[in-house]
């Protein structure tokens, strides 16, 4: 058998001595109500990300008198992403280390905090500053979010809430992108109250969501850990940062390219926007369903998918066209998170699977952050829009190639 291919001594497939998937202290199995829990505190991260994109434009009027306001009113946006993207593997060996439970209550109130203080805050400095820790929570949401739902399902049910993750966050982002929009037009601070949402979620995870392996916990905080399989994770590492630049592309480039094609009217760019995420929604559902053909058929399938619609966003010039793009490109990111995330886990035994999953969401998110600069890039050195489009798609369809012909051990061990 080849060296990438060794299967760890405890298959991440199974409960790890009947404690991973257990209540130490009822004996029960986790179900819908610890499922639902980390499923809406995933949704916490999208919630940084969309709720004040509507009220940018304001808060650089607000801000008018600061020097280089022009640059530190987008930061305000793209703060919480880029940090997630920084700090989400030291958040993994937080998480393998010191426990899931009590850094995502910890976090959760944190977030909070962290994320009202622009109401009050008199600066624009310093409310940059409160996005950068608001990532910092962020980071360790979704790196503990992530992991639990891994510790306590296995098998179909846990892809299945993987694909559930894209379902809610891409609802999610729909929703808040629409009430950050309406809670703004009376104040651009008010949308900031949204962030106490996390508090009741501390509530529910404090009382609902229990620390799994309580003994491999215990001994992970008192030995030392166990060094990831770097050389298995190395692909699906590399290929999630190409995959978080794919997913980007629609959420940040749909109402741009219909603006390049004349189209003015927000309420089109909305409803085309809606309708490309249902696509995304749709994509997650239907990866639960798509799962059992393992991350070597469903990684080059999300990709191909995505690559195709990119390219056909890039090509189109009739907004019916675009739109029935943007609903493939949807499809494909939908099937893309949980296909990667599968891929990446799926070898990694509990007491590395906080730090593994740190190590992916890093990969993911940094790919979203650089997905608009290197558009821009692109667009730029093109001399249009719809050739960057293009050739991202193009990226996309490259990669759907090379992880299929290539058939990495640890695809195809997945599989």
């Amino acid at each position: 058998m080849s060296e990438n291919v060794l299967v760890p001594e405890r298959s991440a497939e199974e409960p790890l001595a009947g404690e991973v998937a257990v209540d130490p202290t009822t004996g029960r199995p986790a179900g819908r109500p610890q499922a639902l829990v980390l499923l809406l505190s995933s949704c916490l991260a999208v919630l940084g990300a969309v709720l004040l994109a509507p009220v940018l434009p304001r808060i650089q009027d607000a801000f008018a008198g600061t020097p280089g306001v022009e640059a530190l009113a987008p930061v305000v946006l793209t703060a919480p992403a880029l940090v997630i993207g920084l700090t989400a593997m030291v958040a993994g060996r937080i998480v393998d280390r010191v426990g899931r439970k009590r850094l995502l209550v910890g976090a959760l109130v944190a977030y909070a905090v962290v994320g009202t203080a622009p109401l009050w805050l008199p600066s624009l400095q310093l409310i940059v500053a409160s996005r950068v820790l608001l990532g910092l929570t962020e980071a360790a949401i979704m790196t503990c979010c992530t992991t639990l739902l891994a510790d306590y399902f296995h098998g179909s049910q846990r892809e299945r809430y993987f694909g559930l993750q894209v379902v809610f966050t891409t609802v999610a982002a729909t929703v808040f992108f629409a009430v950050g929009g309406a809670l703004g037009a009376g104040d651009w601070r008010t949308p900031f109250w949204l962030y106490a949402l996390s508090l009741p979620l501390a509530l529910a995870a404090a009382k609902l969501i229990w620390q799994p392996a309580p003994q491999a916990q215990a001994a992970a905080r008192a030995e030392k850990l166990p060094a990831l399989p770097w050389r298995r994770l190395a692909a699906p590492i590399g290929v999630s940062l190409v995959g978080g630049l794919v997913f980007y592309v629609l959420i940040v480039q749909l109402s741009f390219k219909l603006d390049d094609i004349g189209v003015e009217s927000t309420a089109v760019i909305g409803a085309a926007s809606a309708v490309a995420s249902l696509g995304t929604a749709a994509g997650g559902i239907l990866f639960g369903r798509l799962a059992k053909r393992g991350p070597a058929v469903l990684v080059p399938l999300a990709f191909a998918l995505s690559g195709v619609g990119i390219v056909g966003l890039g090509l189109s010039s009739a907004v019916p066209a675009v739109i029935a793009f943007a609903v493939v490109t949807g499809l494909g990111n939908g099937l893309i998170l949980p296909s990667l995330l599968t891929w990446a886990l799926g070898s990694l035994s509990f007491e590395q699977r906080g730090r593994g999953t740190g190590v992916w969401t890093s990969a993911f998110f940094i790919g979203q952050f650089f997905c608009p600069l290197v558009v821009l890039a692109l667009t730029g050195a093109l001399g249009g829009l719809g050739t960057a489009l293009a050739v991202l798609g193009a990226v996309s369809l490259v990669a759907a190639v090379g992880v299929r012909v290539s058939r990495p051990a640890a695809v195809a061990a997945a599989h």
